[in-house]
């Protein structure tokens, strides 16, 4: 990849400084760099949607989405097909505008494009299921209700699965009859926008109904203003989903939250050691610690403390941290100095009140090293807050009930991980805790198309994204009596 993305896919001449409304068009709001976390390095230049760019194509999408509400539900399901195809075809170009915007290491792009493929297929499933109900009528009378779509769906979209997130939203807004506006973060732009919109029009999907709008928080207030959006489905922090809401709910608006996670892995005293430790690196330590699934608590049985922070240390210490691109590479950069810098006062601060590092801890720019702590108090950054890096925490407890206790000791409800021989007594653990999705035996960073992905408590309000919950949120009930005695 050449420092502005020219000579590959997409190809940069058609999209550089631009937004998609329409077409790729120059936008009002001008352009800004997208630059590697790892090097520095200018990747390549997007147009940065304005409050005017949103309002026309809030208007465009509001009317394209009329007439896609009217095509076949099968033919909704080719197009995304298509896509599918497009994004299996290009692959490898998309794995490295992942790598390079994101700093997550390949294998990680990967990952996303497998279940970015997921995502679609799952959506384009949506058509075969029934869109309605034939009631239990008044005598007389005939009563039917069917979904129709919300209309304009606005997608806020995160920098740390951006491919995946923008999948999971848009692909079944788009097959249940709606249009998009689909706003990237600022940090991945490409990868989770223009990648996006070249997908599409590769599968040939109808003209305005999937807008492409770059930008930062201006944009994104603009997109959940926009009288034409019906919902958003925003995915990102606590603190921003709060104020989507706030907005959304000025105008009686369906939001979707996928927030933040405080996510605890508990290991049992009967639990296998090894395995527990492995799943717990992989939770705390995956794509830099950078997911709302993350494991932000290692609660482990005094008994097996030692052993396991052993274990923990060792897989700590034999991942490799640098740029993604080069062989053996484990962990890559945190997005930003600003994100980096959270992760060492978080450190620092519970450092300073008492908690000991066993691994890591000090960063070299925005190259942040896998890092253990125990000594850990409830009082402390490093257990009350979202670290968002990777960082395991480990803390002690001697009963089930003080381990469901700890991990429920906290604001957030998004997933957990409960480690046992026992699978009735590690059910049993896993049944008290106030979550929205939780494992047994494995790690705490779980996703998959046909599941309903979400959240409890400040982790999100209650929405489900995935399989058939993708109903419930993207379209609406419409009911309808006959008078048959007329």
């Amino acid at each position: 990849m050449s420092a502005t993305g020219e000579g590959m896919w997409p190809d940069a001449a058609e999209w550089t400084g631009k937004i998609y409304s329409g077409g790729w068009r120059q936008s009002e709001g001008g352009a800004r760099p997208v630059n590697e976390p790892a090097t520095g390095e200018r990747l390549a230049e997007v147009g940065v949607a304005a409050p005017a760019d949103v309002a026309r194509a809030g208007a465009l999408a509001a009317r394209a989405q009329r007439a896609w509400a009217e095509v076949p539900a099968q033919e909704r399901a080719e197009v995304l097909l298509r896509a599918a195809r497009a994004l299996r075809d290009n692959s490898g170009a998309i794995r490295e505008w992942i790598v390079r915007e994101s700093g997550g290491v390949p294998a990680k792009g990967d990952y996303e494009i497998a279940a970015g493929l997921s995502q679609l297929a799952q959506a384009a499933g949506l058509a075969s299921l029934p869109g309605g109900e034939i009631l239990s009528p008044p005598t007389g009378r005939a009563s039917y209700a069917w979904r129709v779509p919300l209309g304009v769906v606005g997608v806020i979209n995160p920098w740390n699965a951006p491919l995946l997130f923008a999948m999971r939203a848009l692909a079944p807004a788009l097959a249940l009859g709606n249009a998009v506006l689909l706003k990237p973060d600022p940090h991945t732009p490409v990868s989770g926008g223009v990648v996006v919109a070249r997908l599409f029009e590769d599968a040939g999907l109808p003209e305005g109904l999937l807008h492409v709008l770059p930008g930062g928080p201006g944009t994104g207030e603009a997109v959940v203003a926009d009288p034409h959006v019906a919902m958003v489905s925003f995915t990102g922090s606590t603190e921003a989903g709060r104020a989507v809401a706030r907005a959304a709910g000025a105008g009686l608006k369906r939001v979707a939250l996928e927030l933040g996670g405080k996510n605890s892995i508990v290991v049992l005293e009967d639990a296998d050691v090894d395995a527990a430790a492995a799943a717990g690196a992989m939770s705390s330590f995956g794509y830099q610690g950078q997911a709302c699934v993350a494991a932000g608590r290692h609660l482990v049985h005094v008994d097996l403390m030692e052993s396991y922070t052993e274990a923990l240390i060792g897989h700590a210490k034999a991942l490799r941290v640098g740029d993604p691109r080069e062989d053996g590479v484990a962990l890559g950069p945190v997005i930003s100095e600003r994100q980096a810098a959270r992760i060492e006062r978080i450190v620092d601060e519970s450092v300073a009140a008492g908690a000991r590092v066993l691994a890591g801890g000090r960063r070299d720019g925005l190259f942040y090293p896998p890092t253990v702590l125990d000594h850990v108090e409830r009082t402390m950054p490093a257990f009350t807050e979202e670290i968002f890096g990777p960082v395991a925490p480990v803390v002690p407890f001697r009963t089930d009930t003080e381990a469901v206790e700890i991990a429920n000791d906290t604001e957030y409800g998004l997933t957990a991980a409960v480690h046992s021989r026992s699978v009735p007594r590690g059910t049993a653990v896993a049944e008290q805790l106030r979550t929205g999705m939780v494992h047994l035996n494995d790690v705490s960073a779980k996703d998959a198309a046909n599941a309903p992905f979400g959240g409890m408590g400040a982790s999100g309000n209650g929405s489900r994204i995935g399989g058939t919950a993708n109903l419930e949120q993207f379209t609406q009930w419409r009911w309808m009596t006959v008078n048959e005695a007329v």
